[in-house]
């Protein structure tokens, strides 16, 4: 238990130095590139966008860093000999590499709670839009989309404001269209988009002199779209992959009925729930090809490496989750397939000191 406190609170304390160290720095950089862009906008909407930008660097960095801790309290325990000491009390390595793991998933575990109802997941898009529209969230427009087999039209939505403007709804059946609802607005309420006011154009069957022609009827408080929120529409439609995991549990439901393609999606899903264990994985292979004395060690040598070997491991992740989001490759072979392997070799690591020292 004492080994357990004294080696998580020097890990905590040294991921968290990197992590802000590592977010600063890119925030920085970001910020002297984009600092005449963001001339034109007010300091206020600045300083949201350094909050929004820090986010992404969060997002982005949070498993590297949890890497690079690991790897500097380990250098730590063993430049100051406790490493040494542990295992004179009679401490295994497998018990020197609980805290880690432990730390390390929970901290993992927080990082993908802050994915479900937050718009932790959207920080990097509301960056973009202050820094290319002066505001965090830049209206769609020109949607088109079909929905349970009718084709609906939107000039602009507005996600945050849960309205839309300009609609138009067209219900065609067997290739025919019979009718089409004009509507200036409508506004998202209790699972429907609600319409005030439309005018129901209506085509006759019978396309002959002798039809009635065209009919216009106009009709209040029309309801269309159940349950299709605003931000899964922007999210969907517009083919962004940063999803909540609940935009993207829903939008999967919905999608699914209307066997329409849903491999963005459960990219979204799978680099939310599956990507950020490759750290504790990543962690157990690092840890066990250190030595337990500095005498033993090129510390200079090993830092290189392991930074190098996470930095790879990292990059190639990463490459494959935006193959996986471009559809290049499938999402579980892109994301799944990768940690499996980086967790069967951690396994077999572990297994075998456990073994060793038991």
């Amino acid at each position: 238990m004492l080994a357990f406190k004294y080696i998580s609170m020097h890990y905590i304390k040294y991921f968290l130095i990197i992590l802000v160290a590592l977010v600063l720095f890119v925030v920085g950089f970001d910020y002297m590139g984009s600092a005449e862009e963001l001339s034109k906008s007010s300091a206020n909407l600045i300083l949201i966008y350094l909050v929004y930008k820090s986010f992404f660097a969060i997002d982005i960095l949070l498993p590297v860093a949890l890497v690079f801790g690991m790897i500097s309290t380990k250098i730590y325990l063993i430049r100051s000999n406790a490493l040494v000491s542990f295992f004179s009390l009679g401490y295994s390595r497998v018990d020197v590499l609980r805290p880690f793991v432990f730390v390390s998933t929970a901290v993992i575990i927080l990082f993908i709670a802050l994915h479900a109802w937050s718009n932790f997941a959207r920080s990097e898009e509301f960056s973009k839009n202050i820094k290319k529209n002066a505001q965090y969230l830049s209206p769609t427009r020109d949607l088109f989309f079909a929905y349970k087999g009718k084709y609906i039209y939107f000039s602009k939505l507005l996600p945050l404001q849960e309205t839309a403007k300009n609609i138009r709804v067209f219900d065609v059946e067997n290739e025919s269209l019979k009718e089409v609802v004009v509507a200036k607005s409508a506004r998202y309420i209790d699972d429907y988009w609600f319409i005030k006011r439309a005018d129901i154009i209506k085509k006759p069957d019978d396309l002959s002199l002798a039809s009635p022609g065209i009919t216009v009827t106009k009709v209040k408080d029309l309801k269309i779209l159940e349950k299709f929120r605003p931000k899964m529409l922007d999210q969907v439609y517009e083919g962004k992959v940063n999803f909540t995991i609940k935009d993207a549990v829903d939008a999967m439901r919905l999608l699914n009925k209307q066997n329409i393609n849903t491999d963005n999606i459960k990219a979204a899903l799978y680099k939310i729930f599956i990507y950020p264990f490759f750290v504790p994985c990543l962690i157990v292979i690092i840890f066990f090809f250190v030595p337990m004395s500095v005498r033993f060690l090129n510390v200079s040598l090993f830092t290189f490496g392991a930074i190098l070997a996470t930095l790879l491991t990292w990059g190639v992740l990463f490459f494959l989750i935006k193959l996986a989001n471009n559809k290049v490759i499938s999402s579980e072979i892109g994301i799944i397939v990768p940690v499996i392997l980086l967790a069967i070799l951690a396994f077999l690591q572990w297994h075998r000191h456990r073994s060793s020292t038991s």
